[in-house]
């Protein structure tokens, strides 16, 4: 028998798939499924719509790990998904952690994907892919939020590493795409006055929805920091800041107006 030279590590592995439906004028469960270290949970929620609360028990993520996350809302249905608490990528010792997420959202529907920040240690690598499907009459508010590095550590997460994309399809059309990378090169990427300009957080906040224009005009003016663009129904807010916690001081004022229920996720304010 010949032994392996390189040890072979224990890797997390989630799979978390919920679809919801209209049942008596409120969104109810369809149908709930969990593998592995990703679990769904269904706080009672007070109005006509349904809540998740995504939870990777794992702890964390690094190198070698994937949990996707997938998402149904049938037609009417609004479901509000969020996490229990921010996403960590620890330090890799070389494969990229993955998070795949699938959402889909019939005639009618709202979808709120609003999961807490991810944070991103130091040489730690995510690679994030985010496609979703849209009906034509379908709305959409989909934020994602990264830190580099603990602002209470005074980490900067210098070396850390991100692969995200995004492809939006409304109508079976692509209505949005997008591929953001941090390669480790601090002076390129993080200093560049054209990228993150020193920045150590960093958000996107996207609204797709007939009422698009209305909801940029309840916007707060623009603040440094902050670029809002709008192309027919599809509006996007992009938001640099210093630290987490400023950044979540300019996002959670455009999350409110631009949330289906008009608001954060309680989980946001505990």
């Amino acid at each position: 028998m010949v032994l392996s030279a390189v040890p072979v590590l224990q890797r997390a592995r989630g799979v978390g798939r919920i679809s919801v439906k209209m049942r008596d004028g409120r969104t109810a469960l369809r149908t709930l499924f969990q593998e592995g270290c990703a679990k769904i949970r269904l706080p009672n929620s007070f109005d006509s719509s349904l809540n998740a609360v995504l939870i990777n028990t794992a702890g964390g993520l690094t190198g070698g790990d994937h949990v996707r996350w997938e998402a149904d809302v049938e037609a009417g249905g609004r479901l509000t998904v969020t996490t229990q608490a921010c996403e960590r990528v620890y330090k890799s010792l070389g494969n990229d952690a993955e998070i795949e997420t699938r959402l889909a959202v019939g005639p009618d529907a709202h979808l709120d994907w609003m999961p807490q920040e991810t944070i991103l240690f130091e040489k730690g690598r995510l690679s994030r892919r985010i496609s979703i499907d849209l009906d034509q009459t379908a709305s959409l508010c989909a934020v994602e939020a990264v830190l580099l590095g603990r602002d209470a550590m005074g980490e900067s997460a210098r070396h850390a590493c991100f692969a995200d994309s995004w492809r939006i399809r409304r109508g079976g059309k692509l209505v949005h795409a997008e591929e953001t990378g941090i390669s480790g090169a601090p002076e390129r990427e993080r200093d560049g006055i054209a990228l993150l300009a020193g920045a150590s957080a960093f958000a996107i906040v996207l609204y797709v929805g007939a009422d698009a224009e209305r909801r940029q005009a309840l916007l707060p003016a623009p603040l440094p920091g902050v670029g809002i663009s709008r192309t027919g129904e599809r509006l996007v807010v992009r938001v640099m800041a210093p630290s987490g916690l400023a950044l979540r001081r300019l996002i959670v004022p455009i999350i409110s107006v631009l949330s289906g229920n008009g608001g954060l996720p309680s989980l946001w304010t505990l």
